[in-house]
């Protein structure tokens, strides 16, 4: 299984993968080389604190090795479970034997409740954390998440002693302060677009240096916050990151 070895910086360029644009939940099978995954399950429903959570669990074609929790971008601007990077970024885990838990916070889609500022999101988080634990009690629990999804991801996933892995795509590292992300020793891999409009990459290569070891970081080349045209290279520098990784052998 594969580790961090130390704290680590790689570019990918935008030709550096093939494309592979999908950019909804459709009854389809997708594949990748040799790997498979499995049609996501059902929409269902999850226990939320103030309600249900509408809810997607993909799930691999074999038996999963992680359990992952992805929380999506800024309910207010837009953000569910079905934008293309959280899309791309559930597959591609899939792909690596991960079974992955989309929710839309609440007020967003079917789900219960109105936007709460971040608090009760970050409670909305927990309990998807809560969900996946019940649901695969002996696999590694992975917390990931896009733009305000990281940085809710990232802090519950540092304070839980359940989460060993800490997974951050363009994480707005100038507007919350993610101290409990600064603190922790756990496993921490971060996907930044060059170009991101929004977060400049001079912010998150600063962030990251204040990041305790184990650590890795991932530049893409050319893409802006959302990962126009690019959402499939997200999903493929996370196969690059976790194919072989495991927190088991840390």
């Amino acid at each position: 299984m594969r580790t961090p070895n130390g704290a680590s910086t790689w570019r990918i360029s935008e030709t550096s993968f093939s494309r592979h644009q999908v950019t909804a939940d459709l009854p389809v099978q997708l594949t990748k080389g040799t790997r498979e995954t499995r049609v996501s399950d059902a929409i269902r429903e999850i226990p939320g604190p103030v309600g249900p959570l509408e809810a997607l669990i993909d799930k691999p074609a074999g038996p999963p090795r992680a359990a992952v929790v992805f929380a999506h971008p800024l309910p207010i601007q837009g953000g569910t479970m079905h934008t293309k990077v959280v899309f791309q970024g559930a597959k591609a885990l899939t792909r690596v034997g991960c079974a992955v838990l989309r929710f839309n916070f609440r007020g967003v889609g079917r789900s219960a409740g109105t936007w709460d500022e971040g608090r009760g999101e970050m409670d909305d988080y927990r309990a998807a954390l809560d969900f996946m634990a019940a649901q695969y009690p002996d696999l590694e629990l992975w917390a990931a998440g896009f733009s305000f999804g990281s940085h809710i991801a990232m802090t519950s996933g540092a304070d839980d002693n359940r989460v060993c892995t800490l997974i951050g795509i363009a994480p707005p590292v100038d507007r919350y302060e993610f101290a409990s992300v600064k603190l922790s020793t756990k496993p921490k891999f971060i996907i930044h677009g060059e170009r991101d409009e929004l977060i400049s990459l001079k912010a998150i290569r600063e962030f990251y240096a204040r990041l305790h070891e184990p650590k890795e970081l991932v530049e893409i080349d050319r893409a802006n916050h959302l990962f126009d045209g690019q959402a499939s290279e997200v999903g493929d520098a996370l196969e690059e990151l976790l194919t072989d990784f495991s927190c088991k052998t840390l």
